[in-house]
């Protein structure tokens, strides 16, 4: 073959992938760009997502977690947990369990009881509805009964647990919303553990008067609703 004809013949040979290379990814460019303008033009439904807001730190989803296998949600069998199971369930000190929830001070609730007593009055109820309506979306309700210091540890546990238990019978019988059993985690701690101090005396709460006394804080059930991924 003559020497000028095969050196065509090679570059035409060696040319030939290059070109077929730039000319897919060409195609691939207008495919793309294609795609991003059919999108643009018909962007997807929203879905709805459960939320992990700036309170969620580890702490909290642990202490979330585990309330949700052990304190009444999640098929658990139970409802509600006690101060000494309450304490597994936190693995924290009574304060760092209060810290995590100061950044819910804006949304949250106190329900503050009169002594010895876990009736709920007007005031009460009207601020369980508040703050059961501001769900934003989240996926649990917690109730955290307490009691002051007076009388004896067993009464007093007794005692929280009737104030928890009479926030969600409340709810229960007047909400309706068939997710409650599954949306609503219950802690009753008595006087033994994780009691109020006056940093939660500016909170939102049921029958505050001009003072606000531990013993009157801790009178009490904290409510709020809370989202995290788990």
């Amino acid at each position: 073959m003559n020497p000028g004809i095969s050196a065509g013949v090679a570059a035409v040979a060696l040319l030939t992938p290059t070109v077929f290379v730039a000319a897919q990814v060409q195609g691939a460019k207008s495919r793309v760009a294609e795609n991003e303008a059919v999108a643009a033009e018909n962007p997807p439904a929203p879905t709805a997502a459960m939320s992990d807001d700036s309170y969620c730190t580890a702490d909290l989803k642990k202490v979330l977690r585990r309330v949700l296998q052990s304190c009444g949600l999640e098929g658990s069998g139970g409802r509600g947990c006690q101060p000494l199971e309450a304490k597994s369930v936190a693995t924290l000190t009574g304060s760092d369990f209060n810290a995590l929830f100061l950044p819910l001070a804006t949304r949250a609730g106190i329900i503050q009881f009169d002594k010895e007593s876990a009736d709920l009055d007007p005031s009460d109820l009207a601020l369980l509805d508040q703050v059961y309506a501001d769900q934003r979306g989240a996926s649990y309700f917690f109730v955290v009964s307490r009691s002051s210091p007076e009388g004896s540890e067993v009464y007093n546990r007794q005692l929280s647990e009737k104030r928890g238990k009479a926030v969600f019978d409340y709810l229960k019988s007047t909400k309706n919303d068939p997710e409650l059993d599954k949306e609503v985690g219950l802690l009753w701690l008595g006087e033994e553990f994780a009691q109020l101090d006056e940093e939660f005396c500016t909170w939102n709460r049921s029958g505050a008067g001009d003072t606000c006394q531990p013993e009157e804080l801790n009178r009490s059930a904290f409510l709020a609703w809370i989202d995290c991924r788990l």
